[in-house]
């Protein structure tokens, strides 16, 4: 029976399933690898069907690297961040490009002159740990610092004089220009003076609670004039506010450890005209009394972090671009421009991966423009990528079987062979037939090889 006896040509175009028959579910490969390799007088004799369904998708990643067509495309306008979250399915890239007013895309070049390294706050010495000078009473929970610190944020562990480890931050207030702390434990010195002394000029340290070192946020800003009501989840203000996101922690005595802005509007009840930015909503509800009047100050800290590196390079123009010999940065002797190097010969843009936030950044010339993420994924992502091409069914099938007798004791060494031969034959098949080459295109593009070109 035809495999297309079953739907009629009426059917298929006016269905959604156009192009199909070109590939063949994964299921149906282990299906028919059981009928042709499985079973008595067979190369192999017994295997469970989830063994096979193992390597199957094994080799469908191996294939999907370099022998499938499995290039797919992400299209983004490139914010004023200059960064591009990489996709779900993200293995690799194989281009990334710029795309004009024509729909034509220019190539973007990585470089390997600079980097995102991790930024831990540093003391003037150089320790990776925040200090301040405070004021202390003994059996009090109180800490008056000398200054403002907006980077002590609740949760950060206490270290110095009369404090009982481990303590941590419980709130932190800015009152009069400088930072008052609340301490979840009472500070002790009764083994150095009397209990209720107060104690001035201490030095103290302050880092996270999880032994990590406290990196420098990307943004932090102090917002003043919020009104608090305990239980509800969101923060008024008598103005608009600006320079918070979504995702922001929260660092006030009023809200837990962990508490983050969830969304920014405006009320309507405080601020008739609709200025957005009035109210604040928060993870966690407000707790410890009703404050009735504008009065409490707030720190929103970015949860994301930036080093001096990015934010060097993303806010001056690429040097490592450029199409114009006539550059000093290159040659500084006027007149006398004799090259450059090519791999720099270029005035498209460049780009760099930052794995470990799974980012892409960008040169500050790409900010607006339209990028092209051309890459792989490993053909697993979901239920619909999950298929193989007919051209390279039989490369499936040779790779499963060898890799199933490879891992297998008691084979003889010689048929692991024969199939590591048959397998590379098949891929090397695959990769022929997938590559797509016509043989009048290819005449077409050698004929320009003729032509003489005059200088």
């Amino acid at each position: 029976m035809g495999l297309l006896d079953n739907t009629t040509q009426h059917q298929y175009y006016q269905g959604d399933d156009h192009g199909n028959y070109q590939f063949i579910s994964l299921n149906d490969i282990i299906t028919q690898f059981q009928i042709g390799y499985v079973g008595e007088d067979k190369i192999i004799s017994k295997i469970k069907r989830t063994d096979i369904a193992f390597y199957a998708q094994r080799a469908m990643q191996e294939l999907s690297f370099d022998t499938f067509k499995s290039i797919k495309s992400q299209e983004i306008t490139v914010p004023a961040t200059l960064q591009m979250t990489l996709p779900q399915d993200y293995v690799n890239y194989t281009k990334i490009s710029w795309v004009d007013t024509a729909g034509i895309k220019h190539p973007l070049y990585p470089t390997n002159r600079t980097s995102n390294p991790t930024n831990p706050l540093q003391t003037s010495n150089g320790t990776f740990e925040i200090e301040a000078t405070a004021t202390i009473t003994g059996t009090k929970k109180a800490m008056t610092l000398d200054a403002e610190y907006s980077d002590i944020l609740v949760g950060m562990e206490v270290h110095g004089i009369g404090i009982v480890s481990p303590t941590l931050v419980e709130a932190s207030n800015v009152v009069g220009g400088v930072t008052v702390l609340t301490l979840d434990t009472a500070i002790d010195l009764t083994n150095i003076a009397a209990s209720n002394v107060t104690v001035t000029s201490g030095i103290y340290k302050f880092t996270s609670n999880d032994g990590s070192l406290s990196n420098t946020p990307t943004n932090q800003v102090l917002l003043k004039e919020a009104e608090i009501v305990e239980t509800n989840a969101y923060i008024d203000f008598a103005t608009a506010q600006t320079g918070i996101s979504v995702g922001d922690l929260v660092s006030h005595e009023y809200f837990p450890v962990g508490t983050v802005v969830t969304g920014i509007t405006a009320d309507p009840s405080t601020t008739p005209d609709g200025a957005v930015g009035t109210r604040i909503y928060v993870s966690n509800p407000a707790t410890g009394g009703i404050i009735t009047a504008f009065n409490k100050e707030i720190i929103f800290t970015s949860p994301s972090h930036s080093s001096d590196t990015w934010s060097n390079y993303k806010s001056a123009t690429p040097s490592e671009n450029q199409d114009d010999y006539q550059d000093d940065t290159y040659w500084a002797m006027e007149g006398s421009r004799y090259g450059l190097d090519p791999q720099h010969s270029q005035a498209n843009g460049s780009f760099y991966m930052d794995p470990s936030t799974g980012k892409i950044h960008f040169s500050s010339n790409m900010s607006g423009k339209t990028v092209v993420l051309d890459y792989i994924s490993d053909g697993l992502g979901t239920n619909d990528e999950i298929q193989v091409h007919k051209l390279a069914e039989e490369a499936m099938y040779k790779s499963i079987a060898y890799s199933i007798l490879s891992s297998r004791a008691n084979v003889p060494e010689y048929q692991v062979n024969r199939f590591r031969r048959e397998r590379f034959a098949a891929v090397r098949t695959a990769k022929l037939r997938l590559s797509n080459l016509k043989l009048e295109e290819l005449t077409q593009i050698l004929r320009g090889k003729s032509k003489w070109i005059k200088h």
